[in-house]
């Protein structure tokens, strides 16, 4: 019922030329049945067949109310099928520039609610696409404060950009590493001596407020998103900590959204210590009990310098690997039917993410000597615009 109104919901915007075609279908009708009066009482002879054609072998009052089921049902009819054609006007007063009247049309099947799952700085680099859809909902990670967000919120002024919190009071994240270690997930890379190190599992300080009741407006959103974005961030820190929750993570992997991954760039010091694409997805389906439907990865590759500095804070890059290919699938929408690779049960879209900042960081040869070199970061702008086509296609 829910997604019925949704759908009828967008003629909203055709009520006045919807209405304007009634008035004229009905007095057409009119016209036409009282010229067909008018030839029954002055005509003589007029064929059989048009006596059938027209019901005059049922009773006038049964007649009228056979023809007006049948109308309410083909109107009916027409108006669902309107309603996933129908165009959305943007801008009715944008002027060109020879002063002619320029009238801008989307289509109204772009998305109308995302829903992101990742830390401060992953929602950052996705606030444009909050203007790109109706309304993007950042579901807070449980052991962050909001209150973070909602600061960073006003001073970037992000526009439909709204912040939920999964839990009333945040929670400790443990991460147990490979050597057997516990350590809040906040505080994994704040520790030279562990980057060598990854996380094998996390867990809950107190494993208890696993039970702990979703509330109601995160429960709505997650259930009428068109899309689950999980990324850009900390796949430990900011992505999974929320599914550690039994009522978020069922709730997410019950929700009918197509459900995004974007993949970080880089490895992170003593949590992702060399996982490649595969590793990342296992994670996912580990702790959310789903594979997500596409994952983004970036495809860009950065100069051996910048890979040098990289490497000497133990990061490499994420790039997919040929003995992580398990098989091909032709991705819906793609005109040329390319194929595309599927790991862990994922679509995996390689794609240009990533764009070049400078950075001044401190050389390997003079630590105390710094300069500026170019790093990768995930570009908002080509995040967006890969998130919206896929969507479009999908």
């Amino acid at each position: 019922m829910h997604q019925m109104s949704r759908r009828l919901g967008r003629l909203v915007y055709l009520t006045a030329p919807l209405a304007l075609t009634f008035v004229g279908i009905v007095l057409l009708s009119l016209g036409v049945a009282y010229l067909f009066i008018h030839a029954y009482r002055t005509i003589e002879g007029l064929p059989p067949i048009l006596s059938v054609l027209t019901l005059q072998f049922i009773p006038r009052l049964w007649r009228g109310i056979l023809l007006l089921a049948v109308g309410l049902g083909v109107v009916g009819y027409g108006l669902w099928r309107l309603s996933d054609l129908v165009v959305i006007p943007v801008d009715e007063h944008t002027q060109s520039p020879d002063g002619e009247l320029v009238v801008g049309f989307q289509q109204a099947e772009r998305p109308r609610q995302v829903v992101v799952l990742s830390g401060g700085a992953g929602m950052l680099v996705l606030a444009n696409l909050g203007v790109r859809v109706e309304k993007m909902t950042c579901i807070v990670p449980i052991h962050d404060p909001v209150e973070y967000y909602y600061r960073a919120a006003g001073l970037f002024n992000f526009q439909n950009v709204y912040y939920v919190v999964p839990t009333p009071t945040p929670l400790d994240v443990l991460a147990v590493l490979d050597d057997g270690q516990q350590v809040d997930v906040r505080h994994v890379a704040l520790n030279p001596a562990l980057a060598e190190r990854h996380v094998e599992r996390l867990l809950l300080r107190d494993p208890a407020a696993a039970q702990t009741p979703l509330p109601r407006v995160v429960a709505e959103t997650i259930r009428d998103a068109d899309a689950i974005i999980l990324g850009p961030g900390s796949l430990f820190e900011s992505v999974l900590p929320n599914m550690l929750l039994d009522e978020f993570r069922q709730a997410v992997a019950k929700s009918h959204a197509r459900k995004i991954y974007i993949c970080n760039l880089m490895t992170e010091p003593g949590r992702t210590t060399g996982f490649g694409v595969g590793d990342h997805l296992r994670m996912i389906k580990r702790y959310a009990g789903f594979s997500p439907d596409y994952v983004l990865v970036n495809a860009q590759r950065i100069d051996p310098e910048v890979h040098r500095l990289y490497a000497a804070a133990n990061q490499s890059p994420v790039y997919l690997a040929p003995e992580e290919y398990e098989e091909t699938a032709v991705l819906a929408g793609d005109r040329d039917s390319q194929r595309r690779l599927v790991i862990e049960g994922s679509v995996v879209i390689e794609a240009d993410l990533a764009s070049s900042v400078i950075q001044y960081t401190a050389t390997l040869e003079n630590p105390n000597q710094s300069r500026a070199v170019r790093v990768l970061r995930h570009d908002g702008e080509k995040l967006t615009a890969t998130i919206l086509e896929l969507l479009r296609r999908t």
